[in-house]
């Protein structure tokens, strides 16, 4: 069995966000979850530009067995 990476992205790494929210998953469904939260929440536009952002806040969980 291969070990699934797991990634997080925190609102709270941007205090000026006003924002606890914390999204956890693959790297693909982190970014298309905090894509879809940043536009509607903070007013950010869509674009590859706001994804390649957001990328750059990811984080890797740590996985404890």
């Amino acid at each position: 069995m291969s070990e699934w990476k797991r990634f997080v992205l925190d609102c709270r790494q941007n205090p000026k966000a006003g924002c606890t929210l914390c999204i956890s998953g693959s790297e693909a469904e982190v970014l298309d979850a905090g894509e879809d939260h940043v536009v509607r929440k903070h007013g950010f536009q869509k674009s590859p530009a706001l994804r390649s952002q957001l990328k750059q806040f990811l984080k890797e969980e740590a996985f404890a067995r």
